[in-house]
């Protein structure tokens, strides 16, 4: 039997050991993957450190994969036979990967964080053809699926879609998305059109998911069929300019202590309203702040509801988070039921994320900082990530 190495979670709240491991073969619906790169995530050193998720050890956990196809399983699409042209050749095909550890309770062999990995094929998707690297390709997978986590949650179509979301939506090209109708703001006097009365706001949008928030908004903006005139979104004033680069209109200093009633202020003098937060990384009193400003503001009836105002949370909810009269909070995640959340992950992956990369409408952010080669320097690197970091992915780099 081959084997292969993997960084190794021994127990709760104990460090990864480096070992060598059995090589699993894929079963049906599943890739084999040689792992190139991983990014490290917060929820990686939860899962170390306090044991999240993890209903046994050892075990072998990582969510974001970057690495090549080398063995394929039965009903795997091969030869481009799907409606979208969609196929996976062991030793050709570059993917970027979503694991699927977490559903799989843990199984070691689902784990990013090794050389070898077992991968849904519809948590995959295949990289464009214009050498893209192994580091920028694994910063890809969770800021997605985060993206259209907090979408769903938020009620919101995808892009090009009028009345559902459970139909494929063809990316806004370029062209298109600088002739759309869209509301502009011109020193506070804003033009109405097609309905578009609200600013999104993405808070912690130098984040690895908040980046990717800020330019899956900036679609939304973009779409004629979106409630959506305006992305603001919260960093430090040394990634302010990179933000504005991915499509933020507006962009707020979230270490000002009037921050909140400063971006009430903003869409006041824009003349939008502030209905819907994606809560990337941060504080959630300070979103719960900003949208009950506009509970009052009774201007939603044409679209069929009143003062609805939700924070959709990437990071876990503390259980003594303060509730707020007329703001739900709702953390964030794929489905649970295995069909429905393999068909998410089809369109996230294979549909949205390889049309829009192909086109360069979506671009891998923030940009990757290499950890070290090896996959003994994972420790390290949930280590730093764990203490903060702003406007980088952590990545370490597996296999040349």
């Amino acid at each position: 039997m081959s084997t292969h190495l993997a960084a190794i979670s021994p127990g709760k709240g104990q460090r990864f050991e480096v070992r060598s491991r059995p090589t699993p073969k894929p079963g049906p619906g599943e890739l084999l993957v040689a792992v190139k790169s991983v990014a490290i995530n917060p929820a990686d050193g939860l899962m170390r450190d306090q044991g999240l998720f993890i209903p046994s050890y050892p075990t072998v956990i990582g969510f974001d994969i970057a690495g090549l196809v080398l063995e394929v399983g039965d009903d795997v699409p091969t030869t481009g036979a799907t409606v979208d042209g969609l196929s996976f050749q062991p030793g050709v095909t570059r993917v970027a990967a979503y694991s699927a550890s977490y559903w799989k309770s843990c199984d070691p062999d689902y784990g990013a964080f090794q050389e070898r990995c077992l991968v849904p094929w519809q948590h995959a998707v295949p990289l464009p053809d214009d050498g893209m690297s192994w580091n920028y390709a694994a910063t890809l997978p969770v800021a997605v699926q985060v993206l259209f986590s907090v979408w769903d949650a938020l009620g919101i179509l995808r892009v090009g879609e009028g009345s559902s979301a459970s139909s494929p939506a063809l990316p806004v090209s370029a062209s298109a998305s600088t002739s759309t109708s869209v509301g502009t703001i011109h020193g506070g006097a804003r033009e109405k059109k097609n309905q578009k009365r609200e600013a999104i706001l993405i808070w912690g949008a130098s984040s690895s998911v908040g980046t990717m928030g800020v330019q899956g908004a900036r679609l939304l903006r973009e779409d004629s069929n979106s409630p959506f005139a305006a992305v603001y979104a919260t960093a430090g004033p040394a990634n302010e300019r990179y933000v504005r680069s991915l499509g933020a209109d507006r962009v707020f200093d979230y270490r000002d202590p009037h921050v909140a009633a400063t971006i009430v202020s903003a869409a006041r003098e824009d003349g939008l309203v502030i209905r819907r937060c994606f809560l990337a990384t941060g504080q959630l009193a300070p979103c719960q702040a900003v949208l009950q400003a506009f509970l009052g503001d009774d201007d939603d009836d044409e679209y069929g509801e009143k003062s609805k105002a939700e924070v959709a949370s990437a990071p876990i909810v503390p259980a003594n988070a303060k509730a707020v009269d007329g703001v739900e909070t709702i953390f964030v995640h794929p489905s649970t039921d295995k069909e429905t959340r393999l068909s998410q992950f089809r369109y996230w992956m294979g549909t949205w994320l390889r049309s829009h990369l192909a086109c360069g409408i979506i671009r891998p952010s923030p940009e990757p900082t290499v950890v070290g080669k090896g996959l003994g320097f994972i420790n390290a690197g949930l280590d730093m990530v764990l203490q903060g970091v702003s406007c980088t992915k952590l990545v370490v780099e597996v296999e040349e």
